[in-house]
Parts: structure tokens; C-alpha cells; sequence
């Protein structure tokens, strides 16, 4: 039995991103002012001169996405044909909650919509109008944009990775445009970008978050507030991020964000019905349909015409910092979506999330609107402009039960950040073992360990708001990589579709003809249900002689075919054609529910499963079985699988 490799790294990125980074800790940590002066200039050059391109790659991704679902290349599967998805989707659905933005909803949820209904970028500030806009603003900002640029970047990712069996890093999406050259250079220098950026964001992340959590607990236990109580928050965090890491993707992230899941319906529920619930369920309604009727002018609106820093403060910040955490969220959501197919992919990334997002911001947001406008409670929105990290236990302040409600609440942030530290880490490493998944689990310890030092570093030097602008000026570089991409993706689902096309074509049963079956002999072979060793049996004595014939004749016409034995009683066919792609055409045994269609089967069901002997081609199963075919049979199936990976050659050569 082989043992589990002690060390599993790709050196030059390994190596290459922990320099960049240990560098430029040394540079916040000894000149942090410098530091935030050079990457404030970047970033205000960018939002001067380059909002127009972020807004409009931003449009181009989302159109780009829905296109992918609704068009044919919505049932082409992130796998094999034969895949199926590896979580349920309630978990799916909880992990793509926690990973994406679930931490920012806990900051912002109250604070957003409270700031843009007293200071909106058009008219004055307080009103019944400014509250409409406020949670249009907060819904475009949170929307289907941010979750379209993750869902694109997890596309690409999972459908080469899992479709072709490329390594699960950055460097896969540049495939259609660099061959096998990402496994050089080139490919090196996108996943030291991603490490770094993930490595980055996830830390200042941690630096800035532990400020709200520091502040609730001031709130409710007077745990004094300062960069000490700050280290001590990120220590533990990480601690938990460690013990999680430890135990793995199906245990440690899928637990954790299931339990996250859980408790944030359960908060929102209760703002719910203790806040102004009927005004709550009108004003969801109400600001869907205004996002939804807005959402083209949205879009495209840079107020170009009435210039202000607004919406390089807002949308544009936002625009650039989903770009620039699209790699991390992305190798993330690509790791847990393996075996779907591309519409329910992005139904469930783009449609989902946002769903809920609509319903927290609304519920929290709205509730605070309400405070103030309604019930006179202008000190809520004076303390949440004066700071935010206390913004939303201000506000649980006047519910009910506001300790047992500030409580959950923390515990939720604490949560989110344990998973975005784990989530973070096993991307981390992904990336620095060349897109192995089996790595040894001391690599994303030493990860999630690092990113809790750099934290703390960032955090001594006052070096946190220099690295959040940074994160946010790689948004520019990487959109650019980020639609070079998406042609690559669209190139590759246009020929996957055509050789789809091609075998949907009706099967000709093996070109039966040949063969002098009849058809009471084929309606047995329809109604056999063998065991294991019967399939074994005739893979060995009918479908090897078939495949030998082949391989033989093949010989004969100068091409490279061998025959190889796989796992699980599997035997494949390869027919090589040195740079275009081979074709492989198998059969192994598979186990499968057995149907009880008689009433003597019903009676004398003594096995609830049977075998097939199915076919599998490079793209995956088939879902047809030649169990009892001749050879003869067997060998016509070769050959119509065989012209038509023929035909698909010559339509895409």
C-alpha cells in the first residue's frame, strides 16, 4: 500500500510566492506609510482612469455567465459524463455562503443600506426616496455581479480541471490560450498571483474583521478594545482554522458551515418577527423589483456627467475587491462543485446566494431604515457613520434580547472567519502542490498558521489598510486574465458541445447487422441482471477479443493502439493520435440498483443491486450497457464511437 507522499509542493511557486511574501511584510512592517502612499496612488490612477474598464468587464462577466447556463453548454457536466456531485445541496449551498461573502454580510448588513440612506450619491440624504435608492445601491453591490465574477472564475477552474483533468490552480484557465506552456513560467507566475492575493486578502480580512468581533465583546463582557485583545482574537481563530484543517474538507469546512448556515436563518428569522415584519416582507418585494428594473442603467453608470468620488469609494472598491478575491472563492467553489452540470452550477452560485443576500440586507438593512426614519432613532445612524464594527450590535441593541442575539452573532463572525481561514488555506496549498488535492495535511496547516502571522504582522505595523489596497489594485491585471479566459472557456465548450452533438446520434446497437441475434436473444440480454463475476467474465472472454481485433487491424494502418487493464475490472482501448486527442473507449463493471418489475422478482428479491458491463469514453460514461453483446456487436461499437471521435477531429482541426 502506498504511504502519502511527507512533502508535496510545486518549488517554483512555492518558494517564489513565500519570498513576495515575507518581502513584503518586511516593507509594511519597516515603512508602512511609505507602503500605503505608493498602493493609494495605484489605486486612485485605477479608479480615475480605469472605473469605465472595471464596470464594463464586470457587465461583460455576468452577461458571460447566464450565457453559459441558458445556451447548450448548460448540460455539459463540470466531470465526467458519469460524475455526480460530491455535497448535497444544502451543503453546497452553505459552503458557497460561507466562503463568499458571508463575513461581509455580518459588517455591512446594517451598516450599507444605514450609510447610503443618510449620504446617497444623488439627492438629499434621509428621505423615503433615499431609502429606495439605498437598498437598490446595497442589493446592485451585493447582487448578481459580485456572484457572477466568482461563478465565471470557478467555471473555468472546475471545466478544465474536471472535465479535462487539469491541474485545479489559476494557471488551467490559460489552457486554450497557452497549451501545454502553462506548465511552465507563465502558469508559475498566475498561481504565485493567486497564493498572493489569497494569502493577502484572507489576512487583511482576518486583521480588519477581528475588529468587530473585538468590538461586540466589549459590548457585551467589556473585554477592553486594542491591537493585544486584536492578536489574542486572531490567535484563536486561527487555532480553530488549524483544527479544522486538520480534519479535513468533509468533516471540518462542510460542519462548520453547515452550523453557519443554521444560525444566520435563525437570526434573520428573529429580526424578522421582532422588527416590523409586514413592512419588511413589502419593502423585499419593493426592492427586488426596483434592482431588477435598474439593473441594466446600474450597470453601465459611472456618473459621468456629475463627477464625484462616489462611485470610486463604492462600486468600483467593490467591483475590484470580488475581482481580486475571485481566485481564492473560486478555486473554492470549483473544489466542492465537481459532477454538476453548468446550469445547475450557476443557478446554484449566481441565483442561491443571491436570494439570501436580497433577504439578509433587507431584513437587517431595512429594519434599520425603519429605526431611523420611522422611530425616530437618529443615534443609530449617527454610530454607525462614526464606525461600522459596531454597527450591527447597536442594533440588535434595540430588539429583544440583544445579549442572547450578540452573542450568536459573534459567534457567527468567529465562524466565518474559521472558515475563511480553512477555505483559504486549502486553496493555498492546492496552488503550491500544482493542484493536488491529496496533499499531506501539515501543508494547509502551515498555511492557515502562516496567514493567522501574517495577520498579526500587518496588524503591528498598521499595515492592513495598505495591503487591502493593494488586494483591490490586482483586480485590474487579473479582469484582463480574467476575459482572455472566458474566450479560452467559450472555444472549449463550442467543441465539447460538437462532440456531444455527434454522440447523441442513435446508437446502431454495435452496427447489428453483422450479427445474426435474435431478437429473442436480445430481449434476454435486456432483462439479465448478472452479478460481478458474470461481467467480469465476459469483459475478459468477449469485449478483449473485440478490442485485440481492433487494436490488431489498427496496427495494420500504422496507428499506436494498445490495450490496458484499469482498476476495478476495467479495460480500455487507446488509440493514439499523437497531438490531437486520443480517443479510449472502455469497459468495466458497474454496480447498480435493481429494478423489481415483475411480481417474481418482487417476492424473490434476495440482492437489491446488479451489474452492467457499461461503456466509458474520455469524456465519461455513456449510460449504456453491453453486457451480452457479441463480439461482433462489441466490435461495431468500437467502430461507431471511433468515426465519430473522427469526425469531431475534423471539425475542430
Amino acid at each position: 500500500m502506498s504511504s502519502q507522499p511527507r512533502i508535496l509542493i510545486n518549488k517554483p511557486v512555492f518558494f517564489t510566492s513565500g519570498a513576495f511574501i515575507l518581502g513584503l511584510l518586511a516593507f509594511a512592517a519597516i515603512a508602512p506609510n511609505a507602503l500605503q502612499r505608493l498602493f493609494s496612488a495605484v489605486q486612485a490612477w485605477i479608479f480615475s482612469n480605469a472605473s469605465w474598464f472595471y464596470m464594463l468587464a464586470v457587465a461583460v462577466i455576468l452577461l458571460a455567465t447566464v450565457y453559459a447556463a441558458l445556451s447548450r453548454y448548460g448540460e455539459i457536466k463540470l466531470g465526467p459524463d458519469h460524475s455526480e456531485p460530491d455535497f448535497r445541496d444544502i451543503t453546497w449551498y452553505s459552503m458557497l455562503f460561507a466562503a463568499g461573502m458571508g463575513i461581509g454580510l455580518m459588517f455591512f448588513g446594517v451598516a450599507e443600506p444605514v450609510m447610503h440612506f443618510l449620504e446617497p450619491p444623488v439627492g438629499e440624504g434621509g428621505t423615503v426616496q433615499a431609502a429606495r435608492q439605498a437598498m437598490g445601491i446595497t442589493f446592485f453591490h451585493w447582487g448578481l455581479h459580485a456572484w457572477a465574477v466568482y461563478a465565471m472564475v470557478a467555471l473555468i477552474l472546475a471545466y478544465f480541471a474536471f472535465r479535462h483533468g487539469l491541474p485545479l490552480t489559476l494557471r488551467s484557465a490559460l489552457y486554450p490560450m497557452l497549451g501545454e506552456r502553462i506548465y511552465g513560467p507563465i502558469g508559475h507566475a498566475v498561481d504565485i498571483f493567486a497564493i498572493i492575493g489569497t494569502v493577502f486578502g484572507v489576512a487583511t480580512s482576518l486583521g480588519l474583521g477581528v475588529a468587530q468581533i473585538n468590538t461586540g465583546l466589549n459590548y457585551l463582557f467589556d473585554l477592553p478594545v486594542g491591537v493585544n485583545t486584536q492578536i489574542a482574537l486572531i490567535v484563536v481563530a486561527c487555532g480553530l482554522a488549524t483544527l479544522s484543517a486538520a480534519s479535513g474538507l468533509d468533516r471540518g469546512i462542510k460542519t462548520l458551515s453547515e452550523l453557519n448556515m443554521a444560525l444566520a436563518v435563525l437570526l434573520m428569522l428573529f429580526v424578522l418577527f421582532a422588527g416590523p415584519t409586514i413592512f419588511l416582507m413589502q419593502t423585499l418585494v419593493e426592492n427586488t423589483g426596483y434592482y431588477l428594473s435598474g439593473i441594466v442603467q446600474r450597470t453601465f453608470n459611472l456618473y459621468a456627467y456629475q463627477p464625484s468620488d462616489w462611485i470610486g469609494g463604492w462600486t468600483v472598491f467593490y467591483w475590484g475587491w470580488w475581482i481580486s478575491w475571485s481566485p481564492f472563492v473560486g478555486v473554492f467553489i470549483a473544489r466542492i462543485s465537481r459532477g454538476r452540470t453548468i446550469r445547475q452550477f450557476v443557478g446554484g452560485v449566481l441565483l442561491v446566494p443571491t436570494g439570501f443576500t436580497f433577504m439578509w440586507m433587507t431584513v437587517f438593512g431595512d429594519t434599520a431604515i425603519h429605526f431611523i426614519m420611522s422611530e425616530g432613532m437618529t443615534s443609530l445612524g449617527e454610530t454607525v457613520q462614526a464606525d461600522t464594527t459596531v454597527a450591527l450590535f447597536v442594533f440588535l441593541e434595540q430588539l429583544s434580547w440583544p445579549v442572547v442575539t450578540c452573542t450568536i452573532a459573534i459567534a457567527m463572525v468567529v465562524v466565518f472567519f474559521v472558515t475563511s481561514a480553512d477555505s483559504g488555506a486549502l486553496v493555498v496549498d492546492q496552488l503550491a502542490a500544482g493542484g493536488a488535492v491529496n496533499a499531506p495535511v501539515w501543508q494547509r496547516i502551515f498555511w492557515s498558521v502562516l496567514m493567522g502571522a501574517v495577520a498579526i504582522v500587518l496588524l503591528l505595523a498598521d499595515g492592513l489598510t495598505a495591503l487591502q489596497t493593494a488586494t483591490i489594485a490586482t483586480a485590474l491585471p487579473f479582469s484582463l486574465i480574467l476575459l482572455v479566459a472566458m474566450w479560452g472557456l467559450f472555444q472549449a465548450l463550442r467543441l465539447d458541445a460538437t462532440k456531444r452533438r455527434l454522440r447523441s446520434r442513435s446508437l446502431s446497437r454495435g452496427s447489428a447487422s453483422v450479427s445474426a441475434e435474435t431478437w429473442q436473444q436480445r430481449l434476454r440480454n435486456m432483462v439479465l441482471m448478472p452479478r460481478r463475476r458474470h461481467v467480469e467474465r465476459f469483459i475478459e472472454e468477449v469485449v478483449r477479443g473485440a478490442m485485440e481485433d481492433v487494436r490488431d487491424e489498427l496496427a495494420k494502418q500504422g496507428y499506436d493502439a494498445m490495450i490496458t487493464e484499469g482498476d476495478d475490472g476495467m479495460l480500455t482501448l487507446t488509440v493514439s493520435h499523437g497531438e490531437h486527442l486520443d480517443f479510449t473507449y472502455s469497459v468495466f463493471p458497474i454496480e447498480v440498483y435493481r429494478p423489481s418489475l415483475t411480481r417474481e422478482e418482487i417476492e424473490n428479491d434476495d440482492t437489491s443491486r446488479y451489474f452492467r458491463a457499461e461503456v466509458h469514453l474520455g469524456e465519461g460514461g455513456q449510460d449504456y450497457d453491453v453486457m451480452g453483446w457479441s463480439r461482433d456487436q462489441i466490435i461495431g461499437d468500437i467502430l461507431d464511437q471511433y468515426e465519430r471521435h473522427r469526425h469531431y477531429l475534423r471539425l475542430t482541426s
